[in-house]
């Protein structure tokens, strides 16, 4: 897989993990960044015993540092395989998920986190799945994978199967998809994914957010196929931006509290900009 870019992410909050790695955790030990003091009696290492602390209590307890691990963490990428995740218009929209699960493998292997990968439709989609693995070939072989599938199917709710799939060990989730679902499955996604820290990644195309003001259009449903010739004018453009735009408010209000703000990708990804985002947790 030729032309992979590198992205940065930052978790939110800690995580416990058994893997020593690049982010914050909620494990602490002899040795990593200072995190604080605690009583000898709670944390018995005598190698690790403050002198300061120890000679300022005034009750003569005795005090050790305590220091914050770094952990590796699991990364996956749930990936809509819907129908409407065909859509190519100023970009083909499922290219662009592929390409950015294959910067997300690379980035996540190449720092010693591990990354899986979980498409869906109406259902998980098993054979290009693969849970989360240290090895950079066999990430970027489920990707792959991923690659020769075709969106074609009327329904996401396999999300669901994919979120019971996760387990309940906290991991960093990158939700990708157009989101053009039911607001209840939105809702029901966000609450599935409640125990991970979830980045959802919404992929947009120019074409559908900002429709031109007069001329004619033929626009195809991705789920029925069914076409239909539509006379644009500017009545309509105006209607058809505040229903995009009441999409989006409706979609940061359902993730408010349950997940990070929605990010959005317009026609293709900037890996900079990306890193941006993914890295202000």
């Amino acid at each position: 897989m030729n032309g992979i870019v590198d992205i940065l992410y930052r978790p939110r909050g800690r995580f416990a993990a058994n893997r020593a790695g690049a982010h914050n955790s909620s494990e602490v030990g002899g040795f990593g960044v200072f995190r604080d003091q605690a009583p000898f009696m709670r944390y018995p290492d005598a190698r690790r015993i403050d002198v300061r602390a120890t000679l300022r209590d005034p009750f003569g307890a005795t005090y050790v540092r305590r220091f914050e691990q770094r952990a590796a963490i699991d990364v996956y990428a749930l990936v809509d395989l819907s129908a409407s995740m065909g859509f190519v218009g100023a970009a083909d929209r499922f290219r662009v998920a592929i390409g950015l699960c294959a910067a997300l493998a690379y980035s996540a292997t190449r720092i010693g986190d591990r990354f899986g990968l979980l498409p869906y439709e109406d259902a998980l989609i098993d054979r290009s799945a693969i849970p989360a693995t240290r090895s950079r070939r066999a990430a970027l072989a489920a990707v792959e994978r991923l690659g020769v599938e075709t969106p074609r199917r009327s329904s996401a709710k396999g999300v669901l199967a994919a979120a019971a799939a996760l387990g309940a060990t906290r991991k960093l989730v990158l939700l990708i998809s157009d989101f053009r679902w039911p607001e209840r499955l939105i809702e029901q996604a966000f609450d599935a994914l409640a125990l991970h820290d979830v980045a959802p990644i919404v992929l947009v195309d120019s074409v559908e957010s900002a429709p031109p003001k007069s001329g004619v259009l033929e626009l195809r449903d991705s789920e029925s196929g069914r076409r239909q010739i539509l006379l644009m004018r500017p009545d309509l453009q105006r209607r058809w931006i505040e229903a995009e735009h009441a999409r989006r408010r409706s979609l940061a209000r359902l993730s408010s509290l349950r997940s990070r703000a929605p990010i959005y990708v317009e026609d293709g990804f900037d890996p900079v900009d990306l890193s941006i985002r993914l890295t202000a947790a």
